[in-house]
């Protein structure tokens, strides 16, 4: 089926209403590829190639763009981003690293060696902004005349005519090649006025004798005149190689795009959107996936089980996969399912296996003798199947079941009790036996709606993509997005008062001098009170008005005038962290304290003062409406330790916010958290000093804003993957099981991967720089890539809490 190359929509969701309806998938293992030889240009000189790419495979070097061999953008095998001229004599690399598969970016670069200044000869975009952190950049002398959009064999996806290496795994989509002009991404895209997030637009200008603008809308044929159309008007047509357009999971066009739009029919391959792949950031050694991270192969050297999840994970609605085992070899085991998206894959089980989501009871799995399978037992069973039989899954968080299907019939809902409220992602796992010999090899094709069903999916499932989310409470308009709510700024002192930027009047502020070792860190609330002095997450000591602020204000803070020691020092470098609670401070009667509470239950915080009694099983009001998932609480008039609660760790332990000791363990030290109340205990406790007043800083959980778990590291530079649901802006992780730092991260220090630069909640240390750097921040949460017994230490369990830059159904890969 042919579709229009520019479809405008009045409320779609890509710039004024831009509509982008396929994108066409690069797989290396087929060899695809575009070429074409172009004429003589208008200006060889100048010119501006601009793409929307998703990228599947990393650490592998992929051409995206080449001419005759000699020039070449691309990705290498570090994941940096390239620009090569006369076979790198010029060159231009990032320090940025690109391994983010479950979003897409928008990628430009730009030429013009006319330019008198060097660098403004050659510019390299990611996401409209330009990247000017460069590992190396040599430019090209002035007036130098380029192979790119010179008359010679030019390709996509590939490296050399015809593509003989570096092949693209990947999506690629919204191609345009603009002869004689270095224009700027505000050619191809803009900023949403709602959400902030940069996207697509038509571009309208001239192209010039060699442009192009290839969109892969027509997926009638793989020819020239179809998959490779020009839509620039200059009929500049590509030859597609190796693609298919045939229905099955070798077809290569895909309605997976960065524009959102459409309604879900649950036939698949209709609705627009960002799709679930399966995630290549949660896989054990020797498991490949390939086919823009649809087809999973298990190639183990000893017997073992291997599983991944789906990139995309939900909490409410009803939603529909498909998974079509196809045996490598011998006639492997199979489980396929959904599981909590805090389970890790390259985690060990308690059976010694990876990869056996259903070994808990979070995962529910059909396994291939038929059984249903959940927590190492089975609850019922179904019909076996085998390889190239079609397992359906449709999962249904509204009313917490999950029915199987085998090629279209029901196999029935083994499970009809899940728990909600929490994140669920698809996963399939397969067991292999190819050692001595390749006997049994476990592969699948997985299917989360972006291609045709093999069968419709039942009434009211939808498929796994950005369009069917549910629209977040923060994050969807320009009223509510989540710098609204937590924002992270850096500034430098100028011995001056006031520190702006904020973007909204702040009621918890958190400073910490980046560039000093002395001075602590600095905690100021509304509730307590501009002038009421600072806490210092460092020390036990009570609240200092000797470090007090003079105002919080409509942009920022002001501090008094002969206090900016330690937070606005004239030449040092500061990070303050500022969270919004809502703006007016009641009292709550709800528990058996009275408490003044300044809560915001949009964005699930809550800063609270009571006065302690030391009398047991009291309860505080702190005015979230839901139960708190964390508590940080200081004695404010007295020395006494900072003492949090994690519901993951359950109301009788608790953490030093001022130690690096592992958890304690106090029966009843939080009582019975509530969604009014929490508790404290009697008996001269940390959180409940007798006749003296206290702070506490509360948070819940909010879609696609915030969220607080755990996880357990592995010691290993392929670390766990931390699932949030949104593009993270702050982390802050604990070992709970054991002695080390309060790691603080965010992106106003670290604006781009790989993430280098911490800060210790629990100490004066100035900013670490890592190296090697231990996390990436993703679109859909954070992936641990470091061996740091602080963030990631074999067999550890840590505690997390996180705050959003975007939530994910709008992101986009960072």
């Amino acid at each position: 089926m042919a579709f229009s190359p520019k479809l405008l929509q009045q409320g779609a969701s890509g710039a004024g209403g831009y509509q982008i309806s396929r994108s066409l998938r690069f797989n290396s293992a087929d060899s695809t590829y575009l070429n074409k030889t172009l004429v003589t240009p208008t200006n060889n000189k100048i010119w501006t190639w601009s793409a929307w790419v998703k990228r599947a495979s990393l650490g592998v070097t992929q051409r995206l763009f080449f001419a005759n061999g000699v020039d070449n953008i691309w990705f290498n095998s570090d994941d940096t981003f390239y620009v090569y001229i006369d076979s790198g004599t010029y060159a231009i690399s990032s320090v940025q690293v690109f391994r983010d598969p479950s979003a897409w970016y928008h990628i430009m670069i730009t030429a013009d060696t006319t330019q008198v200044t060097s660098s403004n000869r050659l510019k390299m975009y990611v996401n409209g902004a330009q990247i000017t952190s460069l590992s190396s950049a040599t430019y090209p002398t002035q007036n130098f005349n380029t192979y790119i959009n010179s008359a010679v064999a030019h390709g996509i996806g590939a490296y050399g005519v015809p593509g003989s290496q570096n092949y693209f795994d990947g999506y690629m989509t919204e191609v345009n090649f603009v002869d004689g002009q270095q224009l700027t991404p505000s050619s191809f895209g803009q900023t949403d006025a709602q959400t902030g997030v940069w996207k697509p637009k038509a571009y309208s200008g001239s192209y010039g004798t060699n442009g192009f603008y290839l969109n892969f809308s027509d997926n009638s044929n793989t020819t020239a005149a179809t998959l490779g159309k020009d839509y620039s008007g200059n009929g500049n047509n590509w030859t597609p190689n190796n693609f298919s357009v045939t229905a099955g999971a070798g077809n290569d066009s895909f309605v997976d795009v960065p524009t959102s739009f459409g309604t879900d029919t649950g036939v698949g391959g209709t609705v627009r959107g960002n799709y679930a792949v399966i995630n290549p950031l949660q896989l054990i050694s020797n498991v490949t996936v390939s086919n823009g991270n649809l087809y999973f192969l298990s190639n183990n050297n000893t017997d073992q089980w291997a599983s991944a999840p789906s990139t995309i994970a939900v909490r409410t609605g009803k939603w529909y996969a498909e998974f079509t085992p196809t045996n490598s070899a011998g006639t492997p085991s199979y489980g396929f399912g959904v599981v909590r998206a805090t389970w890790s894959p390259i985690i060990l089980d308690a059976g010694g296996y990876y990869g056996r989501f259903w070994y808990t009871t979070e995962g529910y799995s059909y396994l291939t003798s038929g059984s249903f399978y959940t927590g190492n037992s089975i609850s019922s069973s179904g019909a076996a199947f085998v390889s190239g039989d079609i397992i359906g899954v449709a999962l249904d968080l509204d009313a917490g079941s999950i029915t199987f299907y085998k090629n279209g019939v029901s196999q029935g809902t083994p499970f009809t009790s899940i728990p909600l409220g929490v994140d669920y992602v698809f996963a399939g796992g397969a067991f292999t036996s190819p050692y001595p010999t390749p006997t049994n090899i476990g592969a699948y094709f997985a299917n989360f709606g972006q291609r045709a069903f093999a069968y419709t999916a039942p009434s009211g499932y939808k498929a796994l993509c950005t369009q069917n989310l549910p629209t977040p409470t923060i994050g969807a308009t320009s009223a509510t997005l989540a710098n609204k709510y937590f924002k992270a700024i850096t500034y430098t002192g100028n011995g001056s008062q006031s520190v702006t930027g904020v973007g909204f009047q702040p009621d918890w502020v958190w400073v910490k001098s980046r560039s000093s070792s002395v001075y602590n860190h600095q905690l100021h609330d509304a509730v307590r009170g501009a002038t009421a002095g600072a806490l210092f997450s460092n020390l036990t000591s009570a609240q200092d008005a000797t470090y007090q602020f003079d105002s919080f204000d409509s942009d920022g803070f002001t501090t008094d005038a002969s206090n900016i020691v330690g937070i606005n020092n004239s030449g040092y470098t500061f990070v303050a962290w500022n969270w919004n609670a809502g703006g007016s401070t009641v009292t709550n009667t709800s528990g058996s304290i009275s408490s003044q509470v300044r809560a915001s239950t949009t964005s699930g915080f809550s800063v609270v003062t009571y006065t302690g009694n030391d009398t047991a099983n009291q309860t505080i009001g702190h005015g979230l409406g839901v139960a708190p998932s964390m508590v940080i609480v200081k004695s404010r008039g007295s020395t006494a330790e900072w003492v949090t609660y994690q519901s993951v760790l359950g109301a009788n332990k608790f953490l030093y916010l001022n130690q690096t000791t592992g958890e304690s363990t106090v029966s009843g030290y939080w009582g019975t958290p509530s969604s009014t109340t929490f508790g404290i205990k009697g008996g001269g406790w940390a959180n409940n000093v007798n006749g003296v007043s206290m702070v506490a800083y509360c948070f819940a959980p909010i879609a696609g804003y915030s969220a607080f778990g755990s996880y357990t590291g592995n010691g290993s530079t392929n670390g766990p993957f931390i699932h949030t649901g949104f593009r993270p802006a702050w982390f802050m992780i604990k070992a709970s099981s054991a002695v080390d730092d309060w790691a603080i991260i965010d992106v106003a220090r670290n604006p781009y991967n790989a993430v280098n630069f911490w800060l210790n909640a629990e100490d004066t240390s100035a900013e670490a720089t890592l190296s090697p750097p231990q996390f990436d921040l993703n679109s859909n949460g954070m992936k641990l890539r470091g061996t740091s017994s602080t963030v990631n230490g074999s067999g550890v369990t840590y505690i997390y809490m996180a705050f959003a830059e975007n939530p994910f159904k709008y992101s986009l890969a960072r």
